[in-house]
């Protein structure tokens, strides 16, 4: 059993708890049972796994099952886990993976799609990307000065359902804006002036929507390239929305129209 901080196994997986460190190792850091039993399930590729004791009493077939899936599996003490994980109270094993190509072509037809720009909670994209695979969208874009799409709160507030959407990120949302329209799909910006409400919009044309950043909403360049501007009424003097419900009522809608 790893019991040292110092075991360079360990030193290795704590400096995954930096964003850089993930990039120059091109590695990212799965926490917890249900993330890496859906890992496991759908035999994602795992390098290292490390659990204690006390979690390998309580989930000895999934422990096995590791055993036989991931490269290199290890036991080590509480104090370990502690250190290695992001979350306060850890519930007793984490996983080291290689990070996904996020560098996607483009699919070749949509229903729908999510481009969401400069969002930096990692809290709101989990949040996002459980609904989009909830409401089955087609695909989600996220630009390159975001979260990382594989941050570790990203993929558990995402409940598992990481493993399940296609997502990539784009340096230039734009012209991915753009290749979109040139395929004749419909462009939604989310503004808070615009006239039109969201449910007032036909989603059962093929469309991607548009969503900016948590504070200062969308730029300018993306927002002029919509072909519909739609708000979500507020009243109160609410001024807007956490970004991760303005998604979730727009994605709504879509299910519904399709639905009825």
């Amino acid at each position: 059993m790893l019991t040292s901080l110092q075991n360079p196994l360990v030193k290795q997986i704590r400096k995954l708890n930096r964003s850089q460190e993930r990039h120059k190792q091109n590695l990212c850091l799965l926490e917890g049972t249900n993330l890496i039993e859906i890992a496991c399930q759908i035999k994602y590729s795992l390098i290292t796994v490390v659990a204690t004791p006390k979690w390998q009493s309580k989930h000895p077939q999934l422990w096995q099952n590791l055993g036989q899936q991931a490269q290199r599996v290890e036991t080590v003490s509480e104090e370990i886990i502690s250190r290695v994980a992001t979350t306060v109270n850890p519930d007793g094993v984490v996983a080291t993976a290689s990070r996904r190509n996020w560098q996607k072509p483009i699919p070749e037809s949509i229903k729908l799609g999510l481009v969401v720009e400069r969002l930096q909670d990692p809290g709101n994209l989990g949040t996002i990307i459980r609904t989009a695979v909830a409401t089955g969208i087609d695909c989600l874009w996220l630009s390159a000065d975001s979260v990382d799409l594989d941050h570790p709160k990203v993929m558990r507030a995402s409940a598992g359902e990481w493993f399940r959407l296609p997502m990539a990120a784009s340096d230039n949302l734009s012209t991915l804006v753009q290749a979109y329209q040139n395929r004749g799909v419909q462009i939604i910006a989310t503004l808070p002036q615009a006239s039109k409400t969201y449910w007032e919009l036909d989603f059962t044309r093929p469309s991607l929507i548009l969503l900016g950043n948590e504070s200062s909403g969308l730029s300018d360049e993306l927002a002029s390239s919509a072909h519909e501007q739609v708000q979500i009424p507020l009243s109160g003097g609410v001024d807007s929305l956490n970004v991760a419900i303005a998604a979730a009522l727009l994605l709504y809608e879509y299910q519904r129209q399709y639905s009825t």
